[in-house]
């Protein structure tokens, strides 16, 4: 049985900048660090369509 103490085995992937710019390194990116999101695009036009304010006529009613 393995000591419920010992560390983990997963690591980050490396990194590019320093402070606020420090962001994973794209070219290190595979698809089992999960970087695949197929969806990507069509939740983004989603995401902004909601936060749309609202037109003339919708203010209105």
């Amino acid at each position: 049985m393995n000591n419920p103490l010992d560390r983990g085995a997963s690591s980050a992937p490396p990194v590019l900048g320093e402070g606020c710019t420090q962001r994973y390194d794209p070219q290190a990116l595979t698809a089992e660090d999960g970087t695949e999101f197929a969806g990507a695009a069509e939740l983004w036009r989603q995401l902004q369509q909601d936060e749309q304010p609202p037109t003339n006529s919708e203010k209105q009613k």
